[in-house]
């Protein structure tokens, strides 16, 4: 039959064969875009053979024919080109595309204004509610600039470390600076702008307080009067509690105040949150002064009893303190009704849900003292009609007791109000049926929404965006036949990454304008909602 001599090295095969001609060996080269070559395919074993490409065959028809020869035709070589896009490294730490402020180029890189204006300016889509588009530089001209002005990076240093030894000496001496600014007030204008504080006190919550303060403080001084006339001890607890009510309410009128701070760089949410702190402390300013004396007078009038004066004197006082307790009673209330029709909460939910912790204290203080001044009265009366001073005691008791109460609920209302307590489920759900009903959002996940005190509440969740509805708004805003030539003018791998690195960018950009979108529209619909985190899943 047919048969194969096959030459490989300097050893010889004899093979049957029944196809001729046969082709043992090829060789594949394969190109790469980045001009790499490869061979693929079997290699002489022998390291003498390593430059052959292929290797001859000898056939022959008969064994009587032997001298004739025919070798197989040489095949052309195969080229495979794969495109590879050369993967760019960028290390730990890239800075060379980062963006940022003027205010950032001048405070960190210690330059003037005029330096900037050498600088491209680049406009970008502004993360503030009040503007549209706000400058930018590029950090590496920043950076490159501030060597040009210091001429090195140890020069820069020195002057970054000089100007921060500076702001340390300027925030130690902040209370005469504070001073000098009042002094000069009239020369520096209207720069900034100032919240009037005096306003807050002749509505809401602040009047409740100036009325309360006022009316307590001339219980506190006629009732001490009629303790030191009487020697009773229940006048003398009445007169600690009017003097602990006004020294909570004027806590309670300084946190108004300092609540009405603009927010600053190391608060950025403001100072809401100092009502509910001196709310707070007055709880246990009337638990420590109130229920404390009270407790502590009764206790030493049970155990060392002394006839009581003439009550006379006591009873007017008291029918004076009812009436002008009951006067800022009601204040109160009509204040807390007011805001919790606003707010569209029943009077009980206002109150427990500390949404005005000024007015709920105001409540609670002067509901208490109404009930103590109805107990001081009556125990009084009983021992007047008895002639025994241990009556007199225990209404002492019953008035630490009920300010104690009243203290205990009011620090257990403000406590879980500082800790952040979510909003109610019915507001949350349809917070997150607004999220969910826009044809740019797929899903929502973590949705957390926070009462920050105040009626402000913050909402964050997870977006799963649909990026093809986000493509699609990026579209319907571009020119489709322009488009359309750019694309059809791609040839090469660098035109293809131009191409797509011009269009994501803006698509990317289309994607943070729909978060905006989304943001504007929440607390357009929901006034409660102040701030908006909108993280991209």
């Amino acid at each position: 039959g047919w048969k194969v001599s096959m030459k490989s090295g300097s050893l010889s095969y004899v093979l049957p064969c029944n196809r001729l001609p046969v082709q043992l060996m090829s060789q594949v080269r394969v190109y790469t875009s980045n001009g790499q070559k490869k061979d693929l395919g079997s290699q002489d074993t022998n390291g003498s053979a390593r430059g052959e490409t292929l290797h001859k065959v000898e056939t022959g028809q008969d064994t009587t024919n032997a001298g004739q020869k025919q070798s197989s035709p040489k095949q052309p070589i195969q080229v495979k080109v794969k495109p590879v896009l050369k993967k760019r490294e960028y290390g730990p730490k890239y800075t060379q595309n980062n963006f940022i402020t003027g205010v950032r180029a001048i405070n960190e890189f210690c330059l003037k204004s005029s330096d900037l204006d050498q600088l491209r300016k680049i406009k970008r889509r502004s993360p503030h509610d009040d503007t549209e588009t706000f400058t930018v530089y590029l950090r590496s001209d920043v950076e490159a600039k501030s060597l040009e002005v210091w001429g090195s990076p140890e020069a820069l240093a020195r002057e970054r470390k000089r100007r921060k030894e500076a702001e340390i000496k300027y925030r130690e001496n902040l209370f005469r600076n504070q001073r000098l600014l009042w002094e000069y007030k009239e020369f520096f204008g209207n720069t900034k702008p100032r919240s009037s504080t005096a306003a807050m006190f002749f509505k809401g919550p602040g009047k409740v307080v100036m009325v309360a303060i006022c009316i307590n403080g001339l219980n506190f001084f006629f009732k001490l009067l009629a303790w030191v006339y009487t020697g009773s001890a229940s006048m003398f607890s009445e007169a600690i509690h009017s003097l602990a009510d006004t020294c909570n309410q004027a806590l309670l009128a300084l946190g108004i105040s300092q609540s009405a701070r603009t927010p600053d760089p190391s608060h950025p949410y403001g100072f809401t949150n100092m009502r509910y702190i001196a709310s707070l402390i007055s709880g246990v300013g009337i638990f420590m002064m109130g229920a404390g004396l009270s407790w502590y007078h009764g206790i030493i009038g049970l155990l060392h009893p002394h006839p009581v004066e003439s009550l006379l004197w006591a009873y007017c006082i008291l029918a004076g303190s009812l009436v002008s307790e009951g006067a800022t009673l009601l204040v109160a209330i009509n204040e807390i009704r007011r805001s919790a029709r606003a707010k569209g909460l029943s009077f009980y939910q206002y109150v427990v849900q500390s949404r005005d912790p000024s007015t709920n204290v105001v409540l609670l203080e002067d509901a208490a003292a109404v009930l103590s001044v109805a107990v001081a009265a009556t125990c009084m009366g009983l021992t007047s009609l008895t002639g025994n001073p241990y009556y007199d005691s225990v209404g002492s008791l019953g008035v630490g007791t009920l300010l104690g109460t009243v203290s205990a609920f009011l620090i257990y209302t403000n406590t879980e109000a500082l800790l952040g307590r979510s909003i109610e489920p019915e507001q949350l759900q349809r917070l997150t049926e607004f999220l969910e009903s826009d044809p740019v959002v797929r899903a929502i996940h973590d949705v957390k929404a926070t009462d920050m005190g105040m009626s402000k509440v913050r909402f964050k969740a997870e977006v799963d965006f649909d990026g093809r509805v986000v493509t699609r708004s990026y579209l319907e805003k571009q020119d489709i036949e322009q488009l359309l030539q750019e694309i059809q003018q791609v040839k090469t791998l660098e035109e293809l990454e131009a191409f797509m690195l011009k269009h994501g960018e803006n698509i990317v950009d289309t994607l943070g304008a729909e978060v905006d979108r989304l943001e504007k529209d929440l607390k357009q619909r929901n006034p409660d909602v102040r701030h908006v985190d909108l993280e991209i899943l």
